[in-house]
């Protein structure tokens, strides 16, 4: 059974119970192992505008780290909690974002979180991009 790095689990700080519950029940599940990677969870405006900069001038992973100021990284303005995180496969120890290793856990992600009453949304499926972005759908 996979379980959750501290490292990982410090990352979660700051994001929705619902989102640590999906979580830690969808790695217990998952078909592969998987962390959150630093700057995965909940984010501060300012360390968002860095991110955001960062992904302007320098090729991260072939591709911008954020594509926006406005994220669901950041606290909620009701309860002050992240309504997204980023996630990594661990494969061979190492960090992989090969979507044939995301995809099988995204889609069991959004099966636990399902059962739990709500929609979690994926980034490759929202954007065609981003297979590492997971956020609470927004009713």
């Amino acid at each position: 059974m996979n379980k959750l790095s501290r490292r990982s689990i410090e990352r979660m700080n700051g994001l929705k119970s619902i989102l640590v519950l999906i979580i830690t029940e969808g790695l217990a599940t998952s078909p592969h192992d998987f962390g959150i990677p630093k700057d995965g969870g909940r984010r501060t405006k300012k360390r968002q505008a860095e991110l955001y900069a960062i992904g302007r001038t320098i090729d991260v992973h072939k591709s911008p780290i954020t594509w926006t100021l406005d994220s669901n990284h950041l606290p909620d303005e009701e309860d002050g909690l992240g309504n997204a995180f980023d996630i990594f496969a661990y494969v061979n120890r190492k960090a992989s974002w090969d979507l044939k290793y995301l995809g099988p856990i995204a889609r069991n992600l959004q099966k636990v979180a399902k059962k739990y009453g709500y929609e979690l949304e994926w980034g490759q499926d929202l954007w065609g991009k981003d297979g590492a972005h997971f956020q609470l759908r927004k009713w």
